[in-house]
């Protein structure tokens, strides 16, 4: 996520410019860009730009929404990602180090199950898009857990904010990629086309990989080696452990906040796509809205939160964030009814999806960085998957129903009531700014 990671002061444009340059010159920072970028690819081609093949292949709308539980591996990451940080790749690991070991295993995995999805025909043979589809789950959400995890480990504390933001702007492009460059190519090419091009992009990160620095704790065998002495259930468990133990009392409010804060948003964003192609707009419309201006409204409401959490504070922005990020889907609801109207319907689609990007990304950061804050520097990267998982998981399951609801109640209804989701959220929100006995105050 961008971050404030210059020091107070104007500086002089010479070494400012300066700054920069030796910035690209640090190979973890360059190494960083190209990670972000090959992790911003899997999520979006798992199920989001692929439910636009799966609407074309006129897959019903219940199905459709089932077919969102594809992404379940994201949700369920945090199960594996301690063996991860205690045991190297096979093969890889012995010749890259633990954390590029693993790093270029699963970019490995994720050009593969992206090139079987493309050889797989969703109207007439769904199951091996399920299956391929699911593959890619694992690997992109796995890919994920090890780059945050070189990320950590490679680069002090005191870096860790440049290392962020050179992170999100690479997975930025990748997810414009994933988004806008494979809807374009679909509609020239065809999607098996696609989704060979966007197994093909995998290769820049796999090059950051092997150009990366190895970190210390890879060189260290004696450390590898007690680490990996630890039992399975001991594994899992240790992370979770010292994470409830930490927070105490306000354990389950603050988790259970965690959980349902971007709720609304997996529900909502589950239909987005069914919802635009119901009311026929192209690929390369949507693509143009949600992708290429949604890129710019998407850093606007990254920008805004990097700027608003140090001034009011972060749970104050948590309660702005849910209540904003829930609110925005009434905006999608306004598109159901109205979207296909007249010679403007395209501009009410820009402004609904416009007003739901901006507010998602602005909820999104606050939530980052709130529990970047609750992980703990030994179990940095277990915890922070934990957390993850967690905030998706709730409205990840709520969604396999949305298709089943809207075939009831209609699109429209159904985003206000994701919009309605987000009342005891908020509620929550609040409860916990009031009580949990951590400082809270803006920055001076």
């Amino acid at each position: 996520m961008p971050d404030a990671v210059a020091g107070s002061g104007a500086a002089a444009p010479g070494s400012a410019k300066l700054s920069f340059l030796s910035h690209l010159a640090d190979r973890r920072i360059a190494a960083m860009l190209g990670l972000g970028f090959s992790s911003g690819i899997p999520f979006l081609l798992v199920y989001v730009t692929q439910s636009a093949w799966l609407a074309e292949a006129k897959v019903p709308i219940g199905i459709l929404g089932l077919l969102s539980e594809l992404t379940l591996a994201y949700k369920f990451k945090f199960l594996w990602a301690p063996f991860l940080d205690r045991y190297d790749a096979p093969i890889l690991g012995r010749w890259l180090g633990r954390r590029r070991g693993w790093i270029v295993a699963t970019q490995a995995g994720v050009a593969l199950t992206l090139s079987g999805i493309a050889f797989g025909d969703p109207a007439h043979w769904l199951a091996w898009t399920v299956v391929f589809s699911l593959a890619l789950g694992f690997a992109g959400a796995t890919q994920d857990v090890v780059i945050d995890g070189w990320r950590i480990t490679v680069a002090p504390a005191e870096r860790q904010a440049l290392m962020s933001s050179f992170a999100e702007v690479g997975w930025r492009v990748g997810n414009l990629a994933a988004g806008a460059g494979a809807l374009y190519l679909s509609d020239a090419y065809g999607w098996r086309a696609a989704y060979l091009c966007m197994a093909v992009l995998m290769a820049p990160g796999m090059i950051a990989a092997l150009m990366a620095p190895e970190p210390e704790s890879d060189r260290n065998a004696a450390h590898a080696n007690s680490q990996a002495r630890a039992g399975f259930v001991e594994t899992v468990i240790a992370p979770i452990r010292e994470l409830i133990t930490r927070l105490g009392p306000m354990a389950v409010p603050i988790l259970v906040m965690v959980a349902g804060f971007r709720m609304p948003g997996y529900v909502s964003s589950a239909m987005a796509m069914p919802l635009f192609k119901s009311l026929h707009y192209s690929n390369t419309d949507i693509a143009t809205v949600t992708k290429l201006f949604g890129f710019g409204i998407a850093l606007a409401g990254t920008f805004l939160a990097s700027f608003v959490v140090p001034r009011i504070g972060i749970l104050a922005s948590l309660v702005a964030g849910t209540v904003f990020g829930s609110a925005s889907h009434l905006a999608l609801a306004y598109l159901a009814i109205h979207g296909g109207d007249g010679g403007g319907a395209f501009w009410t689609f820009a402004a609904a999806v416009s007003i739901d990007s901006f507010a998602y990304a602005f909820a999104s950061i606050v939530l980052i960085t709130y529990m970047s804050s609750l992980a703990s520097s030994e179990h940095a990267a277990s915890q922070y998957a934990l957390l993850t998982s967690l905030c998706a998981l709730p409205g990840s399951l709520l969604a396999g129903a949305s298709g089943f609801i809207i075939e009831d109640v209609g699109f429209a209804w159904f985003f206000v009531g994701t919009a309605l989701l987000g009342v005891p959220v908020a509620i929550l929100c609040v409860y916990v700014w009031r009580v949990h006995p951590r400082t809270d105050a803006p920055a001076g």
